[in-house]
């Protein structure tokens, strides 16, 4: 369980977060998912990255309970900087990285989803930014990627959840298949780039990333000082507070 990491035939590099219940990654957890992308990106013998997870979900964001239970600001401003970091490699990774998405992709799932350069879903897949829910703001700069930018804006304002179908509509999601063959489908796409020269693909992976009209790791950045501002008020900590004490209502009801 945790960040690991496996290669398959052909240069394909498989990527998987394992982290349960939910997949909400610890602030340690971004770091070495960051450092992970980046070293399977390096590998002179990679063609693909594929970033993939277990469980019932792709990613639930940050781990909200690391945050509460952790006095002061650290805790929140780690777990930043991983976001940044993990979300960085992804989109800076030297070769192409394909997400692979099952269930939920909430919060920092979106961030990491939205720098991918492809991304197949599971028919149960749904993607969402409950931010503002949280008390907090960020990753509208990758949902902007995932769709037009009046829809983002509803989407952020509302928090609600898009599927992975309306998300193919929008042509972002590339690819939708039931859940037992998403693995499949994500390495269908991976063999078949791989089976290009290694020099051509990396060198377009940069060319395309020179070419991007959103500077997306500053924008991002920007965000987060927000998110930062709103926790010096306290608003943060009661939003998250909130959230995990309506969770326990929950399972209590639910047992």
């Amino acid at each position: 369980m945790g960040i690991s990491s496996s290669h398959t035939e052909n240069g394909i590099i498989e990527v998987t977060v394992d982290i349960p219940p939910v997949n909400a990654i610890p602030a340690r957890g971004w770091f070495e998912l960051a450092e992970t992308i980046t070293y399977a990106g390096r590998d002179p013998e990679a063609r693909v990255v594929i970033l993939r997870a277990e469980g019932r979900g792709f990613c639930a964001g940050v781990d909200i309970k690391e945050i509460q239970r952790t006095p002061g600001h650290e805790a929140l401003i780690a777990a930043n900087r991983g976001c940044a970091k993990a979300f960085a490699a992804v989109y800076d990774c030297e070769v192409p990285v394909i997400a692979a998405v099952n269930g939920f992709c909430l919060g920092g799932g979106i961030g990491l989803v939205g720098n991918a350069d492809v991304i197949v879903a599971s028919d149960d897949a749904t993607f969402g930014l409950p931010e503002v829910d949280r008390g907090a703001l960020g990753a509208a700069t990758h949902l902007a990627r995932l769709v037009p930018q009046h829809l983002m804006r509803t989407l952020y304002y509302t928090a609600r959840n898009i599927s992975a179908q309306a998300l193919h509509h929008h042509g972002s999601v590339y690819d939708v298949v039931p859940r037992e063959q998403l693995d499949d489908a994500a390495r269908e796409i991976a063999k078949e780039i791989a089976k290009k020269d290694p020099t051509v693909i990396r060198a377009a992976k940069e060319a395309i990333n020179g070419i991007d009209p959103q500077r997306v790791h500053t924008s991002y950045r920007y965000e987060q000082g927000f998110t930062f501002e709103l926790n010096l008020t306290g608003v943060s900590d009661h939003a998250r507070q909130a959230f995990l004490d309506g969770n326990h209502a929950r399972q209590a009801n639910d047992g």
